[in-house]
């Protein structure tokens, strides 16, 4: 499934406040509610596509942001327990267009990915190390001080988009400033939005004001 044509057009969705993924990342996740289980089982037995979009709110049933990721799931694993252990592949950003009144446990959309075309090209928008120096350098004086442990050798043996992409979605940024990044249209646009975000850390950092 290497075409945008070859996506669904409906897909179930996950909603995960302060969690993004982007195309090309592996992120692994435990699932226990029951509603989301049920989801699991039907992915399996059909594409092995989920939608991971953000909650706008903590409603019961929470307004979703308009834009969300789609991930295959590549491995799977069930515990003792009943949870599932499984990690997906980020494949394409898409666009809710509607929500469809389903009589399953959770919750189901319509989607385009056509604004996110360039999603599914490896390599589309290459950036290079300079220009992601101070970026990194700033990253990691503030994931030491909010005590985020990350391996940045591990980092390294990535390419620089992936890279970007994987500490944007680790970032103890807040809900609305990832789906900033989410939604940027490209790596370089990303790039943009993440260094105006780390600005105004840094500017509360050197007020002394206490990192949000």
């Amino acid at each position: 499934m290497n075409k945008i044509e070859n996506l669904p057009k409906k897909i179930s969705v996950f909603p995960l406040p302060n969690f993004i993924i982007f195309p090309n990342t592996l992120v692994p996740l435990n699932i226990f509610e029951p509603r989301y289980i049920k989801m699991i089982d039907d992915s399996m037995k059909t594409d092995r596509i989920i939608g991971m979009v953000q909650p706008r709110n903590k409603n019961k049933t929470p307004e979703l942001y308009s834009i969300g990721c789609a991930g295959r799931i590549t491995n799977f694993n069930e515990t003792d327990d009943g949870r599932y252990l499984i990690v997906i592949r980020g494949i394409s950003r898409f666009k809710i267009l509607s929500e469809i009144n389903n009589d399953k446990p959770y919750r189901e959309c319509e989607v385009n990915f056509d604004q996110y075309s360039k999603d599914m090209i490896e390599n589309c928008n290459e950036i290079k190390f300079s220009d992601l120096e101070l970026i990194f350098k700033n990253l990691q004086s503030l994931f030491k001080k909010k005590g985020y442990m990350i391996n940045w050798k591990d980092l390294e043996k990535q390419s620089l988009d992936q890279t970007i992409n994987t500490l944007a979605m680790a970032s103890p940024f807040s809900l609305a400033e990832k789906q900033i990044l989410l939604e940027a249209i490209d790596i370089n646009n990303r790039k943009t939005e993440l260094q105006k975000i780390l600005n105004t850390y840094i500017v509360d950092n050197f007020n002394n004001k206490t990192i949000q």
